[in-house]
């Protein structure tokens, strides 16, 4: 990749879209560190998660954004992540197929169960549904809302159904 590859850089897709893959390789190509918007929401501990207020999640959120150079992925795309998108230089939106995102649930959960894959929470069956809710609930809502909310920063968004298309 060229020196002149954006340096601040949000991605933004559903769950099993592929973010977090594109994000740890990007990192690795541009030696940038990125950051999991849910890590941003969750203080994770082995006794089980704590959700962070409001106003620490946006702290810290900006803090991440003051620095020059990241990578930021996540599903969200509410009030306390426009700062993110503002100051991207760089938008990439995942719009991987809703039944291959699926398979990935499926894939991941049972990898998680069997030891095989890491995760930043404990891969119960609650979760394993509402990862399904939450799919359809961004194919059916989240995805007109960030076009509606972010369709101003066109000029720097670029949207993909697969990461093959950028790296």
């Amino acid at each position: 990749m060229s020196t002149k590859f954006p340096q601040k850089i949000h991605i933004i897709g559903s769950v099993g879209s592929g973010k977090t893959t594109l994000a740890k390789e990007l990192s690795e190509k541009l030696n940038n560190p990125y950051y999991e918007l849910d890590n941003v929401v969750w203080i994770r501990q082995n006794s089980g998660d704590i959700r962070r207020a409001d106003r620490q999640k946006v702290n810290y959120l900006q803090n991440i954004i003051l620095t020059k150079a990241w990578i930021i992925e996540g599903v969200h795309n509410e009030e306390w992540v426009a700062q993110s998108f503002s100051n991207a230089d760089l938008i990439i939106f995942l719009n991987t197929n809703y039944y291959i995102r699926s398979y990935r649930i499926i894939k991941r959960f049972t990898l998680q169960k069997l030891g095989l894959e890491k995760s930043n929470y404990k891969p119960s069956f609650s979760i394993f549904i509402k990862m399904f809710k939450w799919n359809r609930h961004f194919e059916e809502i989240g995805k007109p809302n960030f076009y509606h909310k972010y369709g101003m920063y066109r000029d720097k968004l670029i949207v993909v159904s697969s990461k093959r298309e950028i790296l």
